[in-house]
């Protein structure tokens, strides 16, 4: 798997308030942990959809998806890949 791209980082930085600017974010770190709250998600949703140009279906909408960073990467390039 190839690592995320700087926008991705960014985007989901913005809804981890429990990470600080310096904490690295690893591929396995618990998003719920670092402060990815239900509201959070929605918004993180949007965003990751308008940036990178994807819309999460159904089956891609279930908290697993949103567990750590690697498998909200991993379920983003799925999707950019079916979209182009």
């Amino acid at each position: 798997m190839a690592a995320w791209d700087r926008r991705f980082e960014e985007l989901l930085r913005e809804y981890l308030p429990f990470l600080s600017e310096g904490e690295p974010l690893a591929p396995d770190t618990s998003l719920r942990d670092a402060g990815l709250d239900s509201l959070g998600t929605v918004e993180l949703l949007g965003s990751l959809e308008s940036a990178y140009g994807v819309r999460f279906v159904d089956d891609a909408l279930g908290p697993e998806t949103f567990a750590t960073p690697e498998v909200l990467w991993a379920a983003l390039g799925r999707l950019s890949q079916a979209a182009h």
